[in-house]
């Protein structure tokens, strides 16, 4: 097995993500971790236009978001994002948000592989597994 795979990306909370309080409003905390995923996915190359030349989507099936400290108007932040290596068919990723050295929220997300018919894929797609060898996750 390789090392952990995870990637950061600083950000600012700009004023239309907050709520009249200008605390970021719980929502947007899933919009961080997207462009966590989707910048860990560029630099990786496992992108979910990778996946779509290959025939397959990846919708998110689960969620979970845990809010440690609020993120208010003009912080500047950092999502740390972290590939979690799974046997199934399946990408899990971890996400951690830190502003200022202290941990702002964690989470989770789970995404599954579709066919072009939109029907659930339970084998790991062939380009799935190159990569997972390319990274080093798989023999």
């Amino acid at each position: 097995m390789s090392e952990v795979l995870q990637c950061k990306i600083e950000m600012k909370v700009r004023f239309h993500e907050c709520d009249p309080l200008q605390i970021v409003w719980h929502g947007n905390y899933f919009k961080y971790f997207e462009e966590g995923r989707e910048d860990f996915c560029k630099k990786n190359g496992i992108s979910y236009l990778d996946a779509k030349r290959n025939g397959f989507a990846t919708p998110i099936v689960k969620t979970q978001c845990e809010h440690k400290l609020p993120l208010k108007y003009a912080d500047e932040f950092e999502v740390e994002t972290r590939f979690i290596n799974s046997e199934a068919a399946k990408m899990i990723f971890q996400y951690k948000i830190f502003s200022s050295g202290k941990l702002i929220c964690t989470g989770e997300t789970t995404q599954v592989f579709t066919d072009k018919k939109s029907e659930l894929v339970l084998n790991n797609p062939p380009f799935f597994l190159d990569w997972k060898k390319k990274m080093g996750l798989i023999k």
